[in-house]
């Protein structure tokens, strides 16, 4: 095990419900996407060496878990979701001796690395797939393979399986000449969906997963991993197929119906959780499991996440990720503090008593909260981090996150790089002609995935510091303008910095045991502007009030009751409004706000009541 940069929560404080706790109950956890973090070799790409030439930024921010999305062999179709060998690393990120360099630079600074499982599906290119295209291949049921429907020529329009439809855009069957079968695929068409009813499949994918823990990984996050169980009929067949005992719901705009309804926490999602929790992760200690969980409320997130139950230790549960939208990702609406109130209120009171919640608001596939949530200013970008990591759970930060980055401002399509966006536009526009070419432009500069892959803006250089400024090659994706004005370089030593501010959180999670695992209870439900709520532990308790507005307010009136008689710097543990003292905040602005009765624009103040 590696050494931890902060001290272990005592015993006598619950965290999931488990006995002894778990290290990670006040850990944070830092995502890598590993294509847009740190190029070494100046060809465009970020790689393996370019993360372990920067584990020292990482240490110095005090987080203690590395998420790196795939590094594995893949050509790339989903930026390396599609995988074509899970036991060897892409080119374009170097070579297994570079992972096994990172894995020993990382535990020396006492930093933990987990790996993107993704299990759901393969890509077409994998060994797997490629024999299972032959029926009479010991593979040939590894996938899901079906015949044309009946009364028409397969391959043609309408011979499909069903009326399923890809989340990123067109039919979610793809018809293969050399078996004469439909395989189905809920992301792209490269990107098969395994079998998992099948138990050679999850034989191979426990063994997978054995190899790289006894390589020396210290766990998984885990890529659509409630969507492994699919619902079928008692014949076994798929709602809407010929002959099916379950009738599918009608198409939608685009011309398709969904899977997500059929595929996501399937019947047998529990079992297939607890059976590789038995294969890979019994008698292993010092890991970390986290699901990534389409499909999962925060009802059903408590059950996973017991530890009695034997699945999983966290999972991305997306409700407060979806409020936002209308129906599709594409129609956002303007941003309701109340309903992200009832959205995380649900996840954190469904774990009161056993359980736990991963705390995020951006990751690869969400667009900067600095943009979303807010108005890009340093300000807005520390409100927002203060909401979020003063909730009970394992704050999970996502590369950049702690600098402020923003969304890209793309103007053109041909700036976007990402399979879903460039999918979304066709299908949307060009062929089902539901949405306009400007909406869904506007649409993409609001929501596009592409809006967090931007290079880590590591100072202000050509390209950001991601790569030489007099080098060759160009990033895959444009960087940032703004990485004049927003870059670690011009952070790291200024105490008024976001970063600085990043780093005071993180220490906070580490040190006080309220902030870790206190109890939660929201505090001014309806209030449209300040987000407040309590933390308490024994004798000990928190009221964070946080202004999710560019305007001065008022402090509500039950927080106002529960605030002290005569606040001072004593009371003061954190808050937005920062001091070049080198201090972690000016706690005489929070007071003077306190006794006031206001808080300022984007103003958040953590106060012991």
């Amino acid at each position: 095990m590696t050494t931890p940069q902060r001290t272990a929560l005592p015993d006598s404080v619950r965290t999931n419900g488990a006995t002894p706790n778990p290290w990670w109950a006040n850990a944070v956890v830092y995502q890598i996407y590993p294509r847009s973090f740190q190029d070494s070799n100046n060809d465009g790409m970020g790689d393996i060496k370019g993360i372990t030439s920067r584990l020292d930024y990482l240490a110095g921010l005090g987080v203690d878990v590395l998420w790196l999305s795939p590094v594995f062999k893949s050509p790339q179709d989903d930026n390396g979701y599609d995988i074509a060998d899970y036991q060897d690393i892409d080119p374009m990120f170097g070579t297994l001796a570079d992972m096994d360099e990172l894995l020993a630079e990382a535990h020396k600074r006492g930093l933990k690395i987990i790996m993107d499982l993704v299990v759901n599906h393969t890509s077409d290119e994998h060994a797997w797939f490629q024999a299972s295209r032959d029926r009479n291949d010991p593979h040939a049921d590894w996938y899901i393979w079906r015949p044309a429907r009946e009364g028409h020529e397969p391959g043609t329009p309408g011979a499909e399986p069903n009326h399923w439809g890809s989340y990123f855009g067109g039919s979610a069957w793809q018809y293969d000449e050399r078996r004469g079968e439909y395989y189905m695929h809920q992301y792209s068409k490269k990107q098969p969906d395994l079998n998992w009813e099948n138990p050679d499949v999850r034989r191979a994918v426990y063994a997978m997963m054995n190899w790289w823990m006894d390589r020396g990984i210290d766990g998984f996050r885990m890529d659509v991993i409630t969507q492994i169980s699919k619902t079928y009929d008692a014949n076994g067949k798929l709602p809407g197929e010929d002959g099916s005992l379950i009738e599918d719901y009608p198409v939608g705009e685009e011309g398709y119906s969904s899977p997500f309804p059929w595929c996501s926490d399937g019947p047998r999602v529990d079992e297939y959780l607890q059976e590789m929790r038995r294969e890979v992760f019994a008698g292993r200690d010092g890991f970390i499991t986290v699901g990534e969980a389409p499909g999962i409320d925060a009802a059903r997130n408590s059950v996973i996440t017991n530890p009695a139950n034997g699945e999983l230790d966290m999972l991305f549960v997306f409700t407060h990720m979806d409020f936002d939208c209308d129906g599709t990702k594409w129609n956002p609406v303007p941003f309701k503090l109340t309903a992200l109130k009832q959205t995380l209120g649900d996840q954190q009171r469904a774990v009161h008593e056993a359980g736990w919640t991963s705390l995020f608001d951006s990751n690869h596939d969400q667009p900067r909260p600095a943009s979303r949530w807010g108005d890009e200013s340093p300000r807005s970008a520390k409100a927002i981090g203060l909401m979020l990591h003063m909730h009970r759970g394992t704050p999970y930060i996502y590369q950049g996150e702690e600098l402020g980055m923003t969304n890209a401002h793309f103007t053109r399509l041909d700036q976007y790089r990402d399979l879903e966006t460039l999918n979304a536009y066709r299908q949307r526009v060009e062929e089902a002609q539901v949405q306009t070419a400007e909406s869904i432009m506007d649409a993409f500069a609001k929501r596009s995935r592409d809006n967090a892959r931007t290079p880590m803006q590591w100072d202000d250089s050509a390209y950001a510091g991601f790569m030489d400024a007099d080098a060759a090659a160009e990033p895959w994706i444009s960087v940032n303008p703004n990485h004049d004005a927003i870059n670690a370089a011009a952070e790291v030593n200024d105490p008024d910095s976001v970063y600085a501010f990043y780093r005071r959180l993180i220490a906070l999670r580490h040190e006080d045991s309220v902030v870790a695992a206190g109890d939660w209870e929201l505090v001014d439900a309806d209030s449209e502007q300040v987000y407040a709520f309590t933390r308490t532990l024994g004798g000990e308790r928190l009221l964070v009030m946080v202004n999710m507005t560019a305007d001065e307010t008022a402090v509500p009136a039950e927080s106002a009751a529960l605030l002290p008689a005569d606040p001072t710097a004593d009371t003061v543990v954190i808050g937005t409004y920062d001091a070049p003292a080198g201090n972690g905040y000016d706690a005489a602005h929070a007071v003077a706000s306190l006794k006031a009765g206001t808080l300022a624009p984007w103003e958040g103040i953590v106060v012991r009541i």
